[in-house]
């Protein structure tokens, strides 16, 4: 259960957003993204998630250049294997199909909520 800080910082995250998570969020924001739901800067455990789809237990991370550190390949690898010993399936995409491929990333991320929901 995230604590009254990750709340705090989330709700910072949500104020800063950088361009490809605005992007993004524009599109999913308020059920229309074929009418499921997300939010935005969601804490989760020790975690503060870019998206998160509750309905399919669907974490999307959008990741820049800073994620080909291996340092922090590392603890995203750590995060992502913390998220799915909870139910949670991590999709992550590059900040550059944010930006550049908008709609392939949006039916990308529809095909992974439908395939979660499915397997229930």
């Amino acid at each position: 259960m995230p604590d009254g800080l990750s709340y705090t910082r989330a709700k910072g995250f949500r104020r800063r957003m950088t361009p490809p998570e605005a992007r993004l969020w524009r599109f999913v924001r308020a059920h229309r993204l074929r009418g499921y739901g997300f939010r935005r800067q969601f804490p989760i455990g020790p975690f503060i998630l870019d998206f998160y789809c509750a309905a399919a237990r669907l974490a999307v991370e959008i990741d820049g250049a800073v994620h080909d550190d291996p340092e922090r390949m590392e603890r995203d690898r750590r995060r992502t294997a913390w998220l799915g010993q909870q139910g949670v399936r991590v999709i992550r995409l590059r900040a550059t199909a944010v930006r550049d491929e908008i709609e392939g990333v949006l039916e990308f991320i529809v095909a992974v909520v439908r395939e979660r929901r499915a397997e229930g």
